[in-house]
């Protein structure tokens, strides 16, 4: 993990202090990239103690597409807490639907993003098709004269990439992203890693992974988004029959909040250990070896069908998360 290293040195270096809106200064560097070949070792942090667990639970809550943090905490994952029940602009958000309620949060855009068409009722074809794409007809009214119709689905973002990659790997727009302008201002809190491409190669059977961030913060949020990031990419690997291998990470606004600053300067002293590898159980079938195709297995997977081998770590460090 050098070159996670190599970041937080970068943005001490060339960063400049920012005012946000939870009132603790950042440090601020604009545009970073971080890449791992994951046939070389998994990019977990070893200068401090991973929360494998907990980024791993906050992965499965995505999949299930969870909105409360009561979901989030049952499959040990606790960063939602705060977010949920202490953040003043949530709690007086009028689409807050009590206790613990995040709103359509990431893993309801991931697999239940909300899709309307609105077309011209004399468009008999346009209808149809959209009819045999899933839609459902919601109203019908006069806009401006004109006969209008509604319709409605959940779009399972993630199930379609997967079914891409399994029947047109060729294609360039296997992705899946949470930034829903619709929505915004239901959440608790806008999603930062907010764009995922899969590129599958058929030739090699190896499949790669570009993931997007607006905004990180890199004390806390990229050792766990590197984890998640990872993880999904060896788990879709695993459910189509490829091998994973390139993760690629983008940040638009790559931060240390101050309060962070005495953590990444005491894991810049320490010396990283070797990479560990990601095991995932015997209990999600691998397509490589059985030639099904089981994409449900997104839904059935638990926290405990993901561990790290062989992961040394430097002493646990600590800091407080900004809401």
């Amino acid at each position: 993990m050098k070159q996670y290293l190599d970041l937080v040195q970068a943005i001490l270096d060339t960063g400049s202090w920012q005012v946000n809106r939870t009132g603790i200064r950042t440090l601020s560097m604009p545009g970073a990239a971080l890449r791992f070949d994951l046939q070389e070792g998994f990019p977990a942090v070893t200068t401090k103690k991973l929360a494998f667990k907990s980024a791993i639970g906050e992965l499965v809550g995505f999949l299930r597409a969870a909105r409360s943090a009561a979901d989030f905490r049952a499959l040990g994952c606790k960063v939602w807490d705060q977010n949920a029940n202490e953040n003043a602009q949530w709690l007086a958000n009028p689409y807050r639907q009590g206790e613990d309620d995040l709103g359509p949060v990431y893993g309801v855009q991931w697999r239940q993003w909300p899709a309307y068409k609105l077309l011209d009722a004399a468009r008999g074809e346009q209808l149809r098709d959209a009819l045999d794409r899933g839609y459902a007809r919601v109203a019908e009214f006069d806009e401006d004269g004109v006969r209008k119709v509604l319709l409605y689905k959940a779009v399972d973002q993630l199930r379609q990439c997967l079914d891409t990659i399994q029947n047109n790997p060729g294609d360039r727009r296997i992705l899946f992203h949470g930034w829903n302008w619709a929505q915004i201002e239901e959440m608790a809190l806008p999603p930062c890693h907010l764009l995922y491409q899969f590129l599958p190669n058929a030739s090699t059977r190896e499949i790669s992974l570009c993931l997007y961030i607006r905004s990180n913060d890199v004390g806390l949020g990229t050792p766990f988004n590197l984890t998640e990031g990872a993880a999904l990419l060896h788990l879709v690997g695993r459910l189509t029959g490829y091998k994973p291998r390139w993760f690629s990470y983008f940040i638009g606004d790559a931060h240390i909040y101050e309060n962070h600053l005495p953590m990444l300067r005491e894991q810049l002293t320490r010396k990283p250990f070797p990479a560990p590898r990601l095991v995932l159980s015997d209990r999600i079938p691998d397509y490589a070896v059985t030639g099904r195709y089981e994409p449900e297995w997104l839904e059935k997977v638990e926290p405990a069908d993901f561990s790290l081998v062989d992961y040394q770590h430097h002493a646990p460090l600590t800091a407080p998360m900004a809401v």
